[in-house]
């Protein structure tokens, strides 16, 4: 049995139950997300949420999967059909491709290659398509209006994601996520992490994170009071489901982002304690936490205020901010704290 696996109808086996093992973890974290997020919602609200279906209402979203799952789909008559079909696909398949490269310990990574980062600006790029396609697809001018914001809006906040990462990796000299968590490992634990060196970015790659993934300041593509759902208002059953996993599943991402870049990934926070996945999946859920209470205290932005900050505020800090790690990690200031790679 053994030798097996050695062959390449056993690697082919491997490979194929890694991959189920990933998407059951995700798939299964939905179900939690959903449940939480509504959940504190609720408490902010002083109300109790969902507190009927299972224990504690641990099984309402398994229930309201299931209700879109039975309906009917209902695509309007003018409607591109294809296309229709095709963008909530998209934008599901998408968001679970990217935690191909997500490492929840050492060694525990689908595909552990060296230009991770760069795969993960490529495939999260593709997924304004997703929403393109459904507003322009619809055959109405209210979610093509919330697709057009989408799209600009999503473009807008990559810009300061990807410069705040660029310092990343100036201290880190490389773009795989299993060495960007291995040079926060050190003698002082929680003070090892990235977070500290790189302290301003923390907030605005978490501010550009909700702007990204349309959470609630940002939630401009999908404004009820404006545009009626905007994109997905003419989806309903399964194709609106996918679209609403999608959108989870890449805030999920993020905070494993979050997680990976600047808290350490899997390292324990306290020297002498085991580090491990555990310290990955709390410090994940930590930082959904925190998306959920900004959507929960927070009032919406209007559009020209979104995008005023994305380009006259973080844009520029954040082109700064990468200046300054790379003379820094050049000249060993701080006590090389900006270049370990050295």
């Amino acid at each position: 049995m053994a030798d097996f696996f050695t062959t390449t109808a056993g690697i082919g086996v491997i490979i194929v139950a890694q991959c189920l093992a990933v998407l059951g973890f995700v798939m299964v974290s939905l179900l939690f997300l959903v449940y939480g997020d509504r959940k504190i919602w609720a408490a902010v609200q002083m109300r109790r949420g969902p507190n009927v279906v299972g224990a504690y209402g641990l099984l309402q979203t398994v229930a309201d999967a299931l209700k879109y799952v039975v309906k009917e789909v209902v695509v309007p008559a003018g409607a591109d059909k294809p296309v229709f079909m095709l963008a909530p696909l998209s934008s599901f398949v998408l968001a679970v491709m990217l935690w191909a490269v997500i490492p929840f310990n050492d060694t525990w990574v689908l595909a552990d290659i060296n230009v991770a980062i760069l795969y993960v600006f490529a495939i999260s790029s593709l997924e304004v398509y997703g929403v393109i396609m459904g507003g322009w697809a619809s055959n109405s001018k209210y979610p093509f209006l919330g697709s057009l914001r989408s799209a600009a809006q999503m473009i807008s906040y990559e810009v300061s994601l990807g410069l705040i990462i660029i310092g990343i990796i100036i201290s880190t000299g490389s773009l795989n996520f299993g060495e960007i968590v291995r040079a926060q490992d050190g003698a002082f634990g929680f003070f090892n992490w990235y977070w500290l060196p790189h302290f301003p970015m923390v907030f605005l790659f978490f501010i550009s994170a909700l702007a990204e993934t349309n959470r609630p300041p940002f939630d401009l593509p999908e404004a009820e009071s404006e545009l009626v759902a905007g994109y997905q208002v003419e989806y309903s059953s399964t194709p609106f489901l996918l679209f609403m996993a999608g959108e989870y599943i890449a805030i999920f991402l993020m905070c494993a982002l979050m997680s990976l870049l600047f808290f350490g990934g899997w390292l324990s926070p306290i020297p002498g304690l085991p580090d491990g996945a555990l310290w990955m999946v709390g410090k994940m859920a930590f930082f959904f936490f925190l998306f959920a209470m900004v959507k929960a205290i927070t009032p919406r932005y209007r559009y020209d205020q979104l995008m005023r900050l994305g380009w006259k505020v973080f844009l520029p800090f954040s082109l700064v901010w990468v200046v300054f790690v790379a003379f820094a990690a050049k000249f060993d200031w701080f006590w090389g704290a900006f270049a370990r790679w050295v």
